[in-house]
């Protein structure tokens, strides 16, 4: 990569202190990790019992704020595929952490499956889904066309080979299937505040940083389109407050929570959240 293609210097405040490169991806309007953990590396990074994806704890005040917003999204989100349910209502999540959007999707109707890569998250899923969750390689051997949706919360950023899984994304779906994925936005107003410290780069976590252009084009190449984009707005305070605690040691939650509304406020007229919700389409 050139040199005059770097964008940002930003550290693994999570786990190993390393420090790591943002490149910004001109063709896709993407920024990429460089340089990226080889495949069987990866798990080395997500070792710490503060990962909050891979736990139902409640020990401090960000696991409390994380758990008790995700209940009120659960419910949000089973509205949202609801809306394009067909006959059978079969869904795959990816990524699902400890199954809790699953379980809700099973308690409304839905088919479930899903795939978890981490074997403590994937072990309290399977008790929450009658073992609907299954590792990660197994994802390539499902049967093709056979999901009404597949949803990817969180997810995307982290998957080391996007053509691959766009590609067996787009397999797995039915003809007429609805592919929904949340992703955070480097272009957010909080995204710019914060810098370096920005929450939302966890690096080497995650592998890819998107804009409304590269999700557009990375899956227009799998056949995709984008058919809508939804705002996440509580993502803002959340990923404030550690944003805050990784800039100054602290929380700070009055101002994480004014920069939360203020990147709010911003994106009503820029269209920029902190995170998105796109809806795609084959």
């Amino acid at each position: 990569m050139k040199e005059k293609n770097r964008f940002l210097n930003v550290k693994d405040y999570s786990v190993t202190g390393e420090e790591f490169q943002l490149f910004y991806n001109a063709d896709l309007d993407m920024l990429e990790t460089h340089p990226q953990p080889l495949e069987n590396e990866l798990g080395n990074y997500y070792k710490t019992e503060d990962y909050i994806s891979h736990t139902d704890s409640k020990r401090n005040l960000m696991e409390y704020i994380y758990h008790t917003v995700r209940q009120f999204t659960l419910k949000r989100k089973v509205k949202l595929i609801s809306k394009y349910a067909k006959n059978e209502k079969t869904l795959l999540d990816i990524g699902c952490g400890t199954g809790d959007f699953l379980q809700t999707a099973k308690k409304n109707g839905w088919q479930i499956t899903g795939i978890e890569p981490n074997g403590d998250a994937r072990a309290i899923a399977n008790s929450k889904t009658d073992s609907a969750v299954m590792d990660s390689p197994c994802l390539f051997d499902l049967k093709s066309s056979q999901y009404d949706v597949i949803t990817l919360w969180h997810v995307l950023e982290h998957l080391p080979n996007l053509e691959k899984y766009t590609a067996t994304l787009s397999g797995l779906l039915k003809p007429n299937g609805t592919l929904i994925i949340a992703v955070p936005n480097f272009k957010s107003y909080d995204a710019a505040y914060y810098k370096s410290f920005w929450a939302a780069y966890d690096v080497p976590r995650h592998l890819w940083h998107f804009s409304k252009t590269s999700i557009s084009k990375l899956f227009q190449k799998a056949g995709f389109s984008v058919t809508d984009i939804k705002p996440m707005v509580f993502d803002s305070f959340y990923v404030s407050l550690l944003s805050e605690k990784y800039k100054t040691g602290s929380m700070n939650p009055l101002r994480a929570f004014w920069i939360g509304l203020l990147s709010n406020i911003k994106a009503k007229s820029s269209k920029e959240y902190s995170s998105h919700i796109y809806i795609l389409k084959k």
